[in-house]
């Protein structure tokens, strides 16, 4: 080969080098620039005053998007389920598990149960490996289509609680924001559980068993907390748990009605982090 068509050779070779590196260098900016905003936007949610609901409150936004804006429980339950399975894979990826996924989800039999039922389905097409765990099933339509959708796309059950040390996350979905006490004895078990495992909890719209106005800090302490619609006033007090806000539903009326002040959703997502752990 030539002097000449060496250097020509090899200055191509130095052009497709820089060309295919520049391409890579600019989708890496954009990906760092995309995921920045998204940290932006989190960071920014957390520093916003945000409002919290009552127990009486969350009931009637319930009932308003009902009776107001006709919305049907399932699609609430749908809604709700989804963007807790999202904000899941965003806190625990899939691949960062010991196991890959596998997790123990605890449904009670309330709405709160309904939201971990669709979870469980979403976490199933998302590649995990749920387990529901639902002691006290629902007699009614609509609950009995979510366990049948459950069992139609693999996801299993079971009535064993001593092996929940091999989950890699636990889902608690037992009571939401409706619940009085005391805890009814068939519940005691899973209660107990959540509050002495070390696998990582993660609660739907409020700690099982706490009180939702006031809180309780001998009461479930959750790693993660997926609040829905608005946070409830119990969360002030959970210092120590990453904290998302799900339920992407609420239309801007009821939104002013209750005198709302929400962070902006990044994008498309179905949830926004509030706050990491102090």
């Amino acid at each position: 080969m030539k002097l000449s068509q060496l250097t020509l050779y090899s200055g191509r070779l130095l052009f497709s080098s820089l060309h295919t590196g520049g391409r890579r260098c600019v989708a890496s900016v954009r990906r760092q620039s995309r995921f920045a905003k998204d940290k932006m936007a989190s960071a920014k949610s957390s520093m916003l005053p945000i409002s919290y609901l009552s127990q009486v409150e969350a009931q009637n936004v319930d009932i308003d998007l009902m009776n107001e804006f006709g919305y049907e429980m399932s699609q609430l339950m749908e809604l709700a389920g989804l963007s807790c399975a999202v904000a899941v894979t965003q806190q625990y990826p899939r691949d960062n598990l010991t196991n890959k996924g596998k997790v123990l989800v605890c449904c009670g039999p309330g709405n709160n149960g309904g939201d971990g039922l669709v979870c469980a389905r979403h976490l199933k097409l998302f590649g995990y490996s749920p387990c529901i765990y639902y002691p006290k099933r629902t007699d009614k339509p609509l609950y009995n289509g979510l366990v049948k959708q459950c069992t139609s796309f693999g996801v299993s059950f079971t009535t064993d609680l001593t092996q929940y040390s091999d989950y890699d996350l636990i889902i608690d979905a037992v009571f939401g924001f409706s619940f009085k006490p005391p805890t009814r004895e068939l519940f005691i078990p899973v209660m107990d559980m959540l509050r002495e495992t070390k696998v990582p909890v993660v609660s739907i719209d409020v700690p099982s068993g706490v009180d939702v106005d006031n809180g309780d800090a001998e009461g479930l302490q959750p790693d993660m907390l997926i609040s829905l619609t608005a946070p409830k006033f119990c969360s002030k007090l959970l210092t120590k748990t990453h904290h998302y806000l799900g339920g992407r539903f609420l239309p801007q009326p009821l939104i002013d009605k209750y005198k709302l002040t929400l962070p902006e959703y990044p994008g498309t997502s179905l949830c926004v982090k509030l706050s990491s752990p102090e």
